[in-house]
């Protein structure tokens, strides 16, 4: 039986082959990729065999060793994979729980990254020989590090395929697989910066010390705790190995009896009662629109996937400008413009999300004036309470109240200008965008040049709109506090102006528009 399902996968392999033609050159491209970085690594290995230092080479293979198992356990479940030997395709079978769990379990060490995990741990069984013991508990260990990789791989992907098995689920599982891959660039920046020739060592020394008593690194770490002389600890160490292989096994196991009798998820229906939004805000067309476009903020993925996304991306400019040198009460300046700025701009192709659904504003005879301002309900509803609080927030970091009213006013300044410029970038140039009811996560391929082009010209047209409120300020810090005054007049004044110019601009627009916005509605539609 075990062989029926490793011919199976060996054929489901062969059949990938069969595919398009550019479908087949991306799996010839992993296969390239997996080759290159199979001999890579089985150099480093067996180059690292006559290195005398054991306990760097130790510490090294730990901390490596560490991220490929996480990487094993955490991609299937943060990303989702198309699992082609699901237990649940083997349901009708009648086969014995004991029997399908084992079958599957061997087939998933077919594959390229169980390729080339298969060879980089028989690498390290060379890296270790050192003397006889130590062999034998490389030996050991490394078929240890295959056994748990693969089981991760097979229950983290079972539990994938049954709770990510609605497109919601999906959805916010990349959503918090991005915020991850986000929030793990400082650690990666901070990397970077690390003088591995004077401090590196040190480094992955503590970070090994205790991977080394973790699931992820105690397989890895035995032949070097063997290799040093201490045969009692390796001995620990391949305990705590074989107890999370034993581990992963028994929910392996238990998962195959489980999904075998469960029916897959299905996308639950939400009931919503009474008018939400529409019946908070009475009024006419502006209202309506209004109500309508925070009902699509709080439902839409598209939307929201992007909210929450905009938190996110200060991260990244104050690491850098933390590692750069810039002094901290400073950087505590930037993330609250910088939020303004993307919160802004995130309605600058927002008619294009509306897809042909805007016929109805068209045909009704709706004036353009209330569909620029109800559109812009919901970032300003948004805005106010950030710029509030987070206007406090940072003068507290920066330590000095006297600021307190430029901040406001700048983030204030950037946050409608961008409000007023996408009033008009929405109607003059929407590009292609994700279509209701997609993923917010699929891009069309319509969406080119054109769409760079706009996205650029927007954001940084807000950037330069803004800029002389952002040299009063700087100048209020460095030269002479009276600017900081000044800043917040200015900040009102362009502000102000680009809002309502912007508000108005976009309506004519509009108004004058409409046959060409259902034009281009009608096409990508």
């Amino acid at each position: 039986m075990v062989a029926q399902f490793l011919g199976l996968k060996l054929r489901l392999m062969g059949n990938a082959f069969r595919r398009s033609p550019w479908q087949v050159f991306g799996l010839v491209l992993g296969v390239v990729y997996g080759g290159v970085i199979t001999v890579l690594a089985v150099s480093a290995l067996v180059a690292a065999r006559l290195v005398t230092d054991v306990d760097a080479v130790h510490d090294v293979l730990v901390v490596l060793g560490s991220i490929v198992v996480a990487g094993f356990l955490l991609l299937p479940l943060l990303f989702g994979v198309d699992d082609t030997l699901d237990p649940r395709k083997f349901a009708l079978f009648g086969l014995p729980n004991r029997v399908l769990s084992t079958g599957l379990l061997l087939a998933g060490l077919v594959g390229i990254p169980s390729f080339v995990l298969i060879v980089c741990s028989a690498a390290t069984v060379v890296t270790w020989s050192r003397d006889p013991m130590t062999t034998i508990v490389a030996l050991v260990s490394a078929v240890l590090v295959v056994a748990t990789c693969v089981l991760a791989s097979r229950v983290s992907t079972a539990l994938a395929s049954f709770l990510l098995a609605t497109r919601r689920s999906r959805e916010a599982g990349g959503v918090v697989a991005t915020l991850l891959l986000v929030l793990l660039a400082p650690a990666v920046l901070l990397l970077v910066t690390v003088d591995w020739g004077r401090d590196g060592l040190g480094a992955l020394s503590g970070a090994a010390s205790w991977m080394s008593w973790t699931p992820l690194g105690a397989a890895w770490s035995a032949p070097g705790a063997a290799a040093s002389g201490d045969l009692g600890r390796a001995l620990l160490q391949l305990l705590v190995a074989v107890a999370t292989v034993g581990l992963l096994w028994l929910v392996w196991d238990v998962l195959v009896s489980t999904v075998l009798v469960t029916s897959p998820r299905r996308a639950r229906t939400k009931a919503y009662h009474g008018t939400g939004w529409f019946g908070r805000l009475h009024g006419g067309p502006t209202a309506a629109i209004a109500a309508r476009s925070m009902t699509y903020w709080g439902r839409d993925p598209r939307y929201w996937v992007s909210i929450v996304m905009i938190p996110v991306i200060p991260v990244f400019v104050i690491v850098a400008l933390l590692l750069a040198g810039l002094p901290s009460h400073y950087v505590s300046l930037v993330p609250l413009p910088l939020v303004c700025l993307f919160l802004g701009w995130s309605v600058h192709n927002d008619v294009a999300f509306d897809g042909t659904a805007v016929w109805l504003h068209i045909v009704s005879g709706t004036r353009g004036i209330a569909d620029r301002v109800g559109r812009l309900f919901p970032p300003i509803v948004i805005g106010i309470p950030v710029i509030a609080i987070g206007s406090i927030a940072t003068t507290i970091a920066y330590g000095d109240w006297a600021i307190l009213p430029t901040v406001a006013a700048l983030s204030g300044a950037i946050l409608v200008i961008g409000l007023g410029l996408s009033s008009i970038s929405s109607v003059l140039f929407p590009y292609p965008a994700t279509k209701p009811g997609d993923s917010a996560f699929t891009q069309p391929q319509t969406s080119g040049a054109s769409a760079a082009l706009v996205q650029s010209l927007s954001f940084f047209a807000i950037l330069l709109l803004a800029s002389p409120v952002v040299v009063f300020l700087v100048l209020g810090l460095v030269v002479n506090p009276f600017w900081l005054g000044v800043a917040p007049v200015v900040a009102v004044i362009i502000g102000f102006a680009c809002l309502f110019g912007g508000l108005w601009a976009g309506a004519r627009l509009f108004d004058r528009r409409g046959t060409d916005v259902m034009a281009f509605a009608t096409r990508n539609g």
